[in-house]
């Protein structure tokens, strides 16, 4: 898991994300988690260059958790139920409605080695 997770953070890098946001159970206490969720910036990404998978949100994100076993969002785009940009919504915990914590990761720039 933790492989598909660098992979898609190497290839939204490549088409000029600066940052992502890791969540669900992979930042947890959890000893196995299942899958992560995440978010990404897309402020100065080239769509041109970025893998359309990034933006295929069929069948319950099926083609992003076959690649990369997990799924991925645009940070600001908003999440179905609440409305709030998923970078919002990821650091509210759903049973308690708590604020809770969440991972950026810099991924540093574009065509950078």
């Amino acid at each position: 898991m933790l492989a598909g997770f660098r992979q898609a953070c190497e290839e939204l890098r490549k088409a000029g994300c600066r940052l992502i946001y890791l969540d669900a159970s992979f930042v947890t206490r959890k000893e196995h988690p299942g899958d992560f969720d995440a978010c990404w910036d897309v402020q100065n990404v080239d769509d041109a260059r970025l893998d359309p998978v990034f933006w295929d949100f069929s069948r319950s994100r099926a083609a992003q958790k076959q690649r990369f076993l997990g799924e991925l969002f645009p940070a600001q785009l908003p999440e179905g139920a609440t409305g709030r940009a998923f970078v919002d919504f990821f650091q509210v915990n759903k049973m308690s409605g708590e604020p809770k914590g969440i991972l950026a990761i810099r991924l540093g720039r574009s065509g950078r080695k």
